[in-house]
């Protein structure tokens, strides 16, 4: 407890509300892209084999299911620097100020971060559109019939999972993006 008050004279008033807002920054972004991450993955895995074992009766997803998977990589990446933050916030709080990552270098990660979460809601945006689009063809193409036994072209559970994967995954990187901007209006001050 001495320790972090002996430290905490050493470092200017400025400093410390930086390393205060990275640490904040990247708790709660890490835990929200962490939760919305793993629920969106686990929905996905769950999804693909279903889909690869139906090809047939499923054409079209693919794309969605590619553009899910690859914001799920890029969602990886930017919990990744969620995690940095608070590492970045170790660094600058040392007394010595030699040893401290440069200003630009702090706000040049931060942005990095944040266009990493862009990509990422980009491509899951525009996976969840075309699997939308997908399940609206397959349901205006369905004659409006109170009963039909035959399977094809049938809005089904799979469609559905993917979306909501995308879903998750546009909220995860929301949230990675709110985070970023936040800590780029705290840090360029």
């Amino acid at each position: 407890m001495t320790r972090d008050s002996e430290i905490s004279r050493l470092i200017p008033n400025g400093v410390e509300k930086v390393v205060n807002s990275l640490k904040r920054a990247s708790i709660i972004g890490f835990w929200l892209q962490i939760i919305l991450g793993v629920i969106a993955g686990v929905t996905l895995l769950f999804a693909s084999p279903i889909l690869i074992s139906n090809q047939d009766r499923n054409q079209g997803n693919t794309f969605g299911v590619l553009c899910a998977l690859f914001s799920l990589i890029l969602l990886g990446i930017g919990i990744f620097f969620s995690f940095r933050y608070g590492k970045v916030a170790k660094k600058i709080q040392t007394p010595d100020p030699t040893l401290r990552p440069k200003k630009s270098e702090t706000i040049k990660m931060i942005r990095f971060g944040l266009i990493i979460n862009l990509v990422g809601m980009f491509l899951a945006t525009v996976g969840a559109q075309a699997l939308v689009g997908i399940v609206l063809a397959k349901s205006l193409a369905r004659p409006q019939v109170a009963f039909d036994s035959s399977p094809t072209g049938l809005v089904n559970s799979l469609d559905l999972l993917i979306i909501q994967a995308n879903t998750n995954t546009i909220t995860a990187h929301f949230s990675g993006i709110i985070t970023s901007l936040w800590l780029l209006g705290r840090v360029a001050r």
